[in-house]
């Protein structure tokens, strides 16, 4: 895993979240445009059945289903409040080295944590497959 890696360092400026919303359904007349979308440090990850999903670049927590009276700063500290860049009090080009490798340290340990449990649920699901092949097999089901 590389620390630094460039895409992922550019999502630390709102510019460069605010290009991601190509496609957004909530433009105008809504609390959740993409400008408060991006000021809030989410990025705009489609899919195809889901066009509203948003991820914080940050926490990696995604939220879809999204209403356009939604306001973004509250539901993003709803659902992650331990997210350390909603609750930066200044920008980004005014941190310090040290505060920025302090946030970058805390972001990692999201990766991670996110990482660890699509590995625990990865296991858990072939654990289940595995143990219902062993039963069908014992009751001579196959």
């Amino acid at each position: 895993m590389n620390t630094f890696d460039e895409a992922d360092l550019k999502m630390y400026f709102y510019e460069n979240r605010l290009k991601t919303y190509e496609g957004w359904p909530f433009n105008e007349d809504c609390t959740c445009t993409p400008e408060n979308m991006a000021r809030v440090g989410f990025i705009h990850t489609p899919s195809e059945n889901s066009p509203d999903i948003a991820m914080c670049f940050f926490c990696l927590k995604e939220l879809e289903g999204w209403e356009p009276e939604d306001d973004p700063e509250k539901e993003h500290k709803s659902h992650s409040p331990s997210c350390h860049f909603i609750a930066l009090k200044k920008k980004v080009e005014e941190l310090t080295v040290e505060e920025f490798l302090h946030l970058e340290k805390e972001k990692l340990k999201f990766m991670i944590k996110k990482k660890g449990n699509e590995a625990i649920a990865k296991f858990e699901e072939a654990a289940k497959q595995k143990n219902t092949n062993i039963i069908k097999t014992a009751l001579g089901e196959e």
